[in-house]
């Protein structure tokens, strides 16, 4: 890195899309911190996240829609030496930044997520972070809602998330084992239970095992994403 992490710029970057409910509130949750720039990606919003977001003062640029491809498109419009991905729904602690940096000048850190917390009171979800928490600790598979963060160097070297419909962030995390350690903070970041509650519990988590079961075996991204929204699959 061209100077020390102590000073070095954060940029949080937030895809989006049609996350007019919670983007205020994710860009709320950027401050109050030193040396950081947040920049919006919007996939296409049909309602006001744009405008919200223009409204707070923050950088929004447009892209294709994907997760991966907002995400990449953000990493090369970003001015700062590490780069923290945030979802809409999810929100950061106080003192993230400072938290950010201690952590990548340990030694053979590569990159790092939080733990995670989930906004919703029933016991289950309780479980449900326990067990995310333990994947995170002991395996490095921290995922996307805890909010991940790394150098923009490191980034670039790994070739930044792979565009895939789906398990980007699973991806990135397998590459960036192979290159050096993972560090979990063990200060949660708070995410949204909307995608538990809207399924249910139960069957969300079974169908998040099922997705990484058959990505390690090998099935097609686009055949999975299909699996998850109920979609039929096109051959091409």
């Amino acid at each position: 890195m061209s100077q020390n992490i102590d000073a070095a710029r954060i940029s949080i970057i937030i895809p989006t899309l049609n996350e007019a409910k919670n983007i205020k509130e994710a860009i709320a949750t950027t401050q109050p911190s030193t040396n950081i720039e947040v920049i919006v990606v919007d996939g296409g919003s049909q309602d006001d996240t744009v405008a919200i977001a223009q409204s707070l003062g923050v950088k929004v640029i447009s892209s294709s829609p994907g997760r991966a491809v907002q995400m990449n498109a953000g990493a090369v419009a970003a001015s700062g030496e590490i780069l923290l991905f945030l979802h809409a729904d999810t929100r950061l602690p106080i003192g993230f930044d400072e938290m950010v940096r201690t952590a990548l000048q340990q030694s053979g850190i590569v990159a790092g997520a939080f733990k995670l917390r989930i906004d919703a009171s029933l016991l289950s979800l309780r479980w449900v972070e326990l067990g995310v928490n333990l994947r995170s600790q002991f395996c490095q598979m921290p995922y996307g809602d805890q909010a991940i963060f790394l150098t923009k160097t490191v980034f670039q070297q790994i070739g930044g998330f792979p565009e895939l419909p789906i398990m980007e962030d699973f991806e990135l995390m397998h590459r960036l084992k192979g290159i050096g350690r993972i560090v979990i903070i063990p200060t949660p970041v708070l995410t949204s239970a909307r995608r538990w509650l809207q399924k249910g519990v139960f069957k969300t988590t079974l169908l998040n095992q099922l997705i990484i079961i058959a990505y390690l075996l090998g099935v097609s991204p686009e055949r999975i994403r299909c699996w998850y929204r109920r979609e039929k699959f096109k051959r091409i």
